[in-house]
């Protein structure tokens, strides 16, 4: 395996930053799909319950509400996990096509 390629005016090592969001936002999307879940999951029951389903009748429309919920959910923080990603990089962009004056910070 060859090593990247750099250009002449490019440091070695120096290739695409990363645009995963923080560790804080990534692990807040995670808790958040299970929330969605469990939200799911007792709108589901409370269907269940309402709709006169016993049995597995019952856990069979209160799983397909889970997945249902936690699917939901999976969409919305992906969605904004990569809106964040897509910010850092434009913000990133335009800091380093800004050119720097002398005393102005």
């Amino acid at each position: 395996m060859s090593p990247p390629e750099t250009t002449p005016n490019e440091p070695p090592g120096a290739g695409p930053e990363s645009q995963l969001p923080s560790v804080l936002a990534r692990v807040l999307a995670f808790v958040s799909i299970f929330i969605g879940a469990a939200a799911g999951g007792l709108i589901g029951y409370a269907f269940a319950e309402l709709g006169g389903f016993v049995g597995a009748a019952k856990g069979v429309v209160t799983f397909a509400s889970v997945l249902v919920g936690a699917g939901g959910v999976a969409v919305v923080a992906v969605l904004t996990l990569r809106a964040f990603g897509e910010w850092d990089t434009i913000r990133a962009e335009n800091q380093r096509a800004r050119p720097r004056t002398p005393g102005r910070s």
